[in-house]
């Protein structure tokens, strides 16, 4: 019998609250403070994720240096995912995170020239430019700066094989098991 934790066993809607709260912001220096863009307000990273993802707005993670680092378990992949996130974009991943984020259907991405990343401002906004995601191909990272002056591109590469695009696309590894379970 598991007793009175079994209620909480799988409740990842729960434990999402937890993403990213330890992550120092750039911008402010504090922990688990982001801007939400729509309320111009400071809030917690799961708070303002979960605003995003009402609103029907993915987002984006831009990290720096070994991005995941002591955070290979599965739950800190499928929290981005369940909050409305759509990819992660760093200088570096540690590399159980990165295979992570690509079974959860999540775009593990990395800047071609790690410089770029001081190039974005926190309040800039990206459009990520995915329409075709291919085996050796980088894609771009269109920026949109605050203080305003033209949109520039950024290139960005990631190591996705063919079997993990297909996660991509059905939106997780498991989606793909089941895909291929019943037949389609």
């Amino acid at each position: 019998m598991a007793g009175p934790w079994l209620k909480y066993r799988g409740h990842l809607d729960n434990i999402s609250n937890n993403m990213l709260i330890g992550a120092i912001n750039e911008e402010n220096g504090e922990a688990n403070k982001v801007k939400n863009s729509f309320t111009g307000a400071y809030d917690a990273v799961p708070a303002t994720a979960r605003d995003y993802k009402a609103r029907g707005v993915k987002w984006v993670v831009i990290g720096d240096w070994n991005y995941g680092e002591g955070s290979s378990r599965e739950h800190a992949a499928l929290e981005p995912r369940h909050l409305g996130g759509l990819a992660v974009i760093t200088r570096s991943f540690a590399r159980i995170h990165e295979t992570n984020l690509k079974k959860q259907g999540m775009l593990p991405l990395t800047f071609t020239d790690p410089a770029d990343y001081d190039k974005i401002k926190p309040d800039d906004k990206v459009d990520l430019l995915c329409t075709e995601l291919e085996v050796g191909k980088p894609m771009t990272l269109r920026v949109h700066p605050a203080a305003g002056g033209n949109a520039f591109d950024v290139s960005l590469s990631h190591t996705f094989n063919e079997p993990q695009i297909e996660w991509f696309r059905d939106g997780s590894a498991l989606n793909t098991m089941a895909r291929k379970s019943a037949g389609n």
